[in-house]
């Protein structure tokens, strides 16, 4: 939607129209969908590990894997993409994956990741299972963001060492500012078992936070993703059709989400930079899951992208 958004800034609506048309659609989440809200319009962002369309020959897919090698999927990210109706901005909201909630159709709760398993309905029904009304639905898949972070040119990261996750295979050897490919930056977005490099003691530290810490990087990441989209069509309005032909190839939305729309109306919030927030979160043991559970001061986030409050939470 940003880069359509950035397509109609450059004058190139026409073949934004022409790729819209082409972008899969969910069916059958009309049902499960909330209402239109007089406040707050909320986009449920996925990011699906399936491995659908793996190479065996991508440098990455030793890290990966492939269909045969991951069965079942689960969302690797969920974000709620918040616009304000009165004044225009946008908040994104990442939920940590090993949240533990009730998923609706099970017995017994289950981290929130393991929703996507049983259907993007599910997932929506969960999310909306917080207090956080979902309006829309947008996924996309690792071979589809290795595409369109291609096809913006790279997404630039910062960082003051060295850093790494043999996990995800994330290598980049020296500190400074560096483009990150579709390749390196999915292994990036993905890492949980993020390091950096000490020189002085020739040793690796592993960022302790987890997915918490992957949560900024990720938040800070599709911020200057989204810069960079912006920047790229609008410095170069021809490239609009190849970066729209990467990107809408690789998502799926509900079935009533009109895009054109939604980027007119996103348009200068993205343009002036989404506003991150990550609700406060207690680490537990549960039947010998190690979990996450909402801590003090969650509710502030819930009312706040479910529309009950127009005053941004406070991180703690």
């Amino acid at each position: 939607m940003v880069i359509v958004a950035a397509a109609g800034a450059a004058g190139v609506l026409r073949t934004a129209q022409q790729q819209v048309d082409r972008i899969a659609r969910v069916d059958g989440l009309d049902a499960v969908l909330s209402p239109s809200n007089p406040n707050v319009e909320n986009f449920l962002l996925v990011g699906s590990d399936s491995r659908a369309g793996a190479d065996p020959s991508d440098p990455d897919f030793g890290a990966i894997g492939g269909a045969a090698d991951v069965t079942g999927n689960r969302s690797d990210t969920i974000m709620i993409l918040r616009r304000d109706k009165q004044n225009g901005s946008a908040s994104l909201l990442s939920l940590p994956r090993d949240l533990w909630v009730d998923i609706p159709g099970r017995k017994n709760k289950s981290r929130i990741n393991a929703a996507y398993q049983d259907g993007p309905a599910v997932l929506i029904e969960t999310v909306q299972r917080l207090g956080i009304p979902v309006q829309h639905y947008v996924e996309i898949d690792f071979q589809g963001f290795k595409a369109l972070v291609d096809a913006i040119g790279g997404v630039q990261v910062c960082a003051y060492t060295a850093i790494r996750d043999t996990h995800t295979g994330l290598y980049v050897a020296e500190p400074g500012c560096h483009v990150l490919d579709g390749l390196q930056g999915l292994a990036y977005a993905r890492s949980r078992h993020f390091e950096t490099y000490d020189q002085a003691t020739d040793t690796w530290t592993e960022d302790p936070t987890s997915d918490l810490g992957r949560i900024k990087r990720q938040q800070l990441f599709i911020n200057t993703a989204l810069q960079g989209a912006l920047a790229k069509v609008k410095g170069d309005p021809l490239s609009a059709g190849d970066v729209l032909v990467s990107s809408t190839g690789a998502l799926k939305l509900d079935s009533g989400l009109d895009v054109l729309g939604a980027a007119g109306a996103l348009r200068d919030a993205v343009g002036s930079g989404l506003a991150p927030f990550s609700p406060p979160v207690v680490g537990k043991t549960i039947n010998g899951n190690a979990v996450l559970l909402f801590g003090d001061g969650a509710q502030a986030y819930i009312d706040y992208f479910a529309g009950v409050s127009s005053t941004p939470p406070v991180p703690a």
